[in-house]
């Protein structure tokens, strides 16, 4: 390629300005491969976003949805909240609010009731009686009266489908305990 001169009034005052060919399409594809590699990507994840609907109280067991860690919840029979940790709902018991079973790559159960306070200690020697005593030692930091932590080697029974199990007991009253209990995969 030859350069040819240019004089006159031009941008440096009649000095002789090279003449070629602009690389703007180089800029352009510069510009053009990126924009069309991330167009795609943010096609999708707008596509995911406003397509993600609200099913709660729909279909199912009663109502499920999505909780802030992404898991997919859905109330479940009480029952089968506490057969999966093992245990029954004990007599004299009245669940509150719902029981429920969060899945991803792991099952959470989870129940809370009411029950006589007097029949905590026994319901739990009752139900696990492979178990160490109930305590506060394991509560750390809850806000509970009693706690259990029981895994396989301390005294879940071997036909429960949880790895672990917890619970945590609230005296609410000199007659009432709440007991909330969780069982869960990990």
């Amino acid at each position: 390629m030859t350069r040819t001169s240019r004089t006159g009034g031009g941008p440096q005052g009649g000095a002789d300005v090279p003449r070629g060919r602009t690389r703007w399409w180089r800029v352009a594809a510069l510009v053009a491969v990126p924009a069309l590699i991330l167009l795609p990507l943010l096609v999708a994840f707008v596509g995911i976003v406003f397509s993600e609907s609200d099913e709660r109280g729909e279909g199912g067991r009663g109502g499920s949805g999505q909780n802030e860690s992404g898991r997919t919840e859905e109330q479940v029979p009480c029952s089968e909240a506490l057969a999966f940790g093992g245990a029954v709902l004990p007599a004299g018991a009245r669940p509150t609010g719902a029981c429920t079973v969060q899945g991803f790559q792991d099952i959470h159960y989870s129940a809370a009731f009411h029950m006589p306070r007097t029949g905590v200690q026994d319901w739990l020697i009752h139900t696990y009686p492979d178990a160490p005593a109930p305590g506060t030692e394991s509560c750390l930091g809850a806000d509970a009266d009693l706690c259990l932590d029981l895994g396989p080697e301390q005294g879940l029974p071997g036909g429960a489908d949880a790895h672990a199990v917890r619970v945590r007991v609230v005296h609410e009253d000199a007659k009432t305990a709440l007991v909330r209990f969780t069982a869960f995969t990990m």
